[in-house]
């Protein structure tokens, strides 16, 4: 499939991804209560399962492994990490680093998908 075709792809995931997200982290934190961080964790361990499974199946076609499953979900935690950190050190305002974590982890994510997690078979 062509990259940029993969790519919008990837990118509609990532729109559901963020409602996904955004969907568990208010239902947590407004309805039953978790503090902020709680919630988020949730909700980003939610929206980071959903945009796998669904790259896998929809995006890339490709067989998911828990293997694969786990290194998927510790770089792009990893990299939530660091623009947070980043974010943190130059004291952004955290619209800022919900709009730059957002465009970072779209193209790095798709980078590391297509490249790393479900690279075609040689």
């Amino acid at each position: 499939m062509h990259l940029i075709n993969l790519f919008k792809r990837y990118a509609t995931v990532g729109v559901l991804n963020t409602a996904v997200h955004w969907l568990v982290f208010l239902l947590t934190f407004y309805v039953i209560g978790f503090e902020q961080s709680v919630s988020n964790f949730i909700a980003f361990c939610v929206a980071v399962s959903f945009s796998f499974v669904v790259n896998s199946r929809f995006t890339f076609k490709r067989k998911a492994t828990g293997v694969m499953y786990v290194v998927y979900v510790v770089f792009m935690g990893c990299l939530s990490l660091l623009v947070g950190a980043i974010s943190d050190l130059f004291q952004f305002i955290p619209l800022l680093t919900l709009i730059v974590f957002s465009v970072v982890s779209l193209v790095i994510g798709f980078l590391f998908s297509k490249f790393v997690i479900f690279r075609d078979a040689k």
